[in-house]
């Protein structure tokens, strides 16, 4: 299908036409490219992103727990995922079995690709939901992605939980969607409480779409901590320019 991704140091905007080629949605990949991140188990509270390494998410230059795949190396099904250059880390690490990167990358690219749901929603759902997991790939990642598509500073860093999110947020829809994230991270019942909030501010589609988003993150976020997948220079970098590092 075609997307339109960031691509490459400068985040230039490209269209991509690849099978189950992955949107913007998903944040930077190691070398550029766009992926999505990692996580580690959930924890009870939001671990800022400047105390992650001591959480135990340390890591943007450490060697991923297995081989990235890279083009010359491809499996004959994997083959037209590399055909634009490099495609990231998650499908660097799923080329190692390319009957499920088939399957998979397609998924990712529906569920994470332009919705309904307006880019900021879906931003706002991918960061915390990271942030709540403690996850520095993603959190690092998705910093970048949420800046690019209209996110302030200041909403940034109450997402990963260094501010507080009601003060930077005063759409009482963004907060309850940031209620239900941290709620799908944790454990057990949703509470009434956020189950009306959310229902009062979006339709049933919505919120199906909403909660879908947030555990397809949690997918991601697991596949990706576990294996260690590496953080982009150019992220880094950006980070480090915004302050956000």
């Amino acid at each position: 299908m075609t997307v339109v991704c960031l691509s490459g140091p400068d985040n230039v905007l490209v269209v991509a036409d690849l099978p189950g080629a992955l949107p913007d949605r998903l944040g930077y990949g190691a070398r550029g490219r766009p992926c999505a991140a990692g996580m580690t188990d959930p924890p009870t509270t939001v671990t800022p992103i400047g105390h992650l390494a001591e959480a135990g998410a340390t890591g943007r230059h450490r060697r991923p727990l297995v081989a990235l795949v890279e083009a010359d190396q491809a499996p004959l099904l994997a083959r037209p995922y590399f055909a634009g250059g490099d495609p990231g880390p998650i499908i660097a690490a799923l080329a190692q079995v390319p009957e499920r990167l088939e399957a998979t990358a397609p998924f990712l690219g529906r569920v994470l690709g332009p919705s309904c749901l307006p880019a900021r929603i879906k931003e706002i759902v991918v960061l915390r939901t990271s942030a709540r997991a403690s996850c520095r790939y993603c959190v690092e990642a998705h910093t970048v992605v949420a800046r690019d598509v209209g996110l302030s500073v200041a909403e940034v860093r109450a997402l990963r939980g260094e501010l507080d999110a009601p003060s930077a947020f005063a759409d009482p829809a963004e907060r309850a969607v940031i209620d239900w994230c941290d709620a799908l991270v944790g454990t057990g019942p949703v509470g009434e409480d956020v189950k009306a909030s959310l229902r009062g501010a979006f339709a049933d589609h919505e919120v199906v779409e909403l909660t879908l988003l947030g555990a397809t993150t949690l997918l991601l976020n697991r596949f990706c901590t576990a294996l260690d997948l590496p953080t982009s220079p150019a992220v880094a970098a950006r980070l480090v320019a915004e302050g956000l590092s």
